[in-house]
Order: C-alpha cells, then structure tokens, then sequence
C-alpha cells in the first residue's frame, strides 16, 4: 500500500523524498537564473528576488500534485502563497546578509553565490516542507 493507512496520504519518508527531488529541481531552477541575471548585471538581490519566484513556482506545481497529492484549492493556494511570502523573507534575507560577507570572506563571487544560496535554501526548504506537510496539505 503506497498511501498511509486509511488516510489516502503518502508516507513520510515518500513525501520527504519527492520533496528532496522537487526541491533539488527547483534549486536548479533558482541558482541557475540567480547566477545568469547576476552575470547580466542585476544587483544580487535583485536577482536573488526573481530567481526564488521561479524556483519556489516550480515547487509548488509539482510539490500539490505529486508530494501532497491535493487538487486545486483558493485556501491551499492562499497558505501556500503566505507561506512562500515568509520563505522569500527568510531566504532573500539570509542571501542578502551572507552574500556580501562571504564576498568579502572568499573574494570569490561563486563561492559568496554558492554558499549564501545553498546556506539560505536549506533553511527555506526546511521551514517549507514543515509548514506544507503539517498545516497545508494535511
């Protein structure tokens, strides 16, 4: 049985890999138009702004449908649109703040990239699986 008993939802560990698997397809989608807007001159917010929209857009379409298995819903999509409002918060906050210093730490523009965006990703990925998991797609 593929779903959780009696409850028509995934199990855990299931939901957490499809989730592992979006989330890495999205960061894909994130880093690699962070590092191309950057490289045609947007400012690293800037840019780091429009690259989590993309990314976090791409994890939502296929996290309701193939994670959490849930049809459309206005009341889905609203937490999920306020939840995704607190993750750019944290996410484009903590890459705004650790960019520049590890600029200035490495003196490398891919290192600062790299580990700012692997460093905030990971804090936002967590925080969204817990919140998505729990309270959205319950």
């Amino acid at each position: 049985m593929t779903a959780t008993e009696g409850s028509g939802r995934l199990p855990l560990g299931t939901q957490l890999l499809r989730f592992v698997v979006t989330g890495g397809l999205s960061a894909v989608v994130d880093y690699g138009l962070l590092v191309a807007l950057m490289a045609w001159g947007l400012d690293h917010n800037l840019a780091k702004a429009l690259s989590f929209v993309a990314g976090t857009t791409t994890a939502y379409l296929i996290n309701r449908r193939w994670t959490f298995q849930a049809g459309p819903s206005k009341r889905r999509f609203a937490a999920v649109v306020a939840l995704y409002a607190l993750t750019f918060a944290v996410q484009v906050g903590l890459f705004a703040v650790l960019y520049p210093w590890l600029l200035g730490l490495t003196g490398s523009v891919l290192a600062a990239q790299t580990v700012g965006f692997v460093i905030a990703q990971g804090v936002a990925t967590t925080v969204n699986f817990v919140v998505q998991r729990t309270l959205i797609f319950r």
